[in-house]
């Protein structure tokens, strides 16, 4: 089976079924963040050691896990989380090398290193909070909130890709990812702007009863298109120095976790701070 076949027959299956997951929402939803969150950080902790460095691992997969779950419970009212735990969590990993790394076992960059990877695989709890935005009124909102960043994603992928094959002269940083080009990112922003004035007006106003103004979709769509790039050229960078082509082999056809969602780990978190600065309820 070709590479494309692969792709091809996991988005089929991946695409319908992730809709359904968004719809559904409510722990099925926190569950899924959470063992995504546990792979993306068990495949960034694979690359750190690649460079030579010891992350504290069981602990920053069950911490990356443990995030989409807080922001459920914070969500229901069980537990509220606080920087103040977030600190706490550091000081105690940097406490656990005392034991389980000593001063040979580089202890510095086990901690920092296992503390980011908590924080950047965590940031997939985003998608929960995008989905129980508080303008997102049912689970058709909450829906189709989250996959407008998420197309938006897409499509600068696809844009950068086309335009990239058919224009592409000018390459845009070789040193980290030697086959984007210029052309291309421009090509993905372009069509981020296409596709977010039409989502917002065929999908987000007649399905969610929320809208942005013509102004407001075309920021909100440059922002998420160069925060995807940015994305995409971050996790490239990390699989330069670790001198490894994919994260993993986890996706049929799609390497790793982080190799998929790399772009979206960036535009969500952007996403939810635009949303609640641009959305705009429409009457009812």
């Amino acid at each position: 089976m070709s590479e494309l076949t692969r792709r091809i027959i996991f988005a089929v299956i991946a695409a319908p079924a992730s809709i359904a997951i968004v719809y559904f929402g409510d722990w099925a939803l926190a569950i899924v963040l959470s063992v995504l969150a546990a792979l993306a950080a068990w495949e960034l902790f694979r690359m750190a050691r690649e460079t030579g460095a010891l992350p504290l691992e069981p602990a920053g997969i069950a911490l990356a896990a443990l995030l989409p779950i807080a922001v459920h419970a914070q969500r229901l009212g069980i537990y509220t989380l606080s920087l103040t735990a977030v600190v706490a969590m550091v000081l105690l990993l940097f406490a656990s090398t005392i034991w389980l790394r000593g001063p040979a076992g580089k202890p510095l960059s086990s901690v920092a290193i296992t503390a980011f990877g908590v924080m950047y695989a965590g940031l997939f709890s985003y998608i929960y909070a995008v989905r129980y935005h508080d303008y997102a009124v049912g689970a058709g909102a909450g829906t189709a909130l989250v996959f407008l960043p998420v197309f938006l994603t897409w499509s600068t992928d696809v844009g950068a890709y086309a335009f990239g094959r058919t224009f592409g002269r000018k390459k845009l940083i070789p040193s980290v990812s030697p086959g984007k080009t210029v052309e291309g990112a421009v090509g993905g922003l372009g069509l981020a702007i296409v596709i977010c004035l039409l989502y917002v007006r065929f999908i987000l106003m007649p399905y969610a009863q929320l809208g942005l103004t013509i102004q407001g979709a075309v920021l909100f769509a440059i922002v998420v298109s160069v925060t995807a790039q940015t994305g995409d050229l971050a996790e490239s960078l990390l699989k330069r120095e670790a001198g490894v082509k994919d994260s993993s082999r986890i996706l049929p056809g799609h390497g790793g976790i982080l190799d998929r969602f790399d772009s979206l780990l960036f535009v969500m978190p952007i996403a939810f701070l635009l949303l609640g600065r641009l959305l705009l309820p429409m009457p009812q």
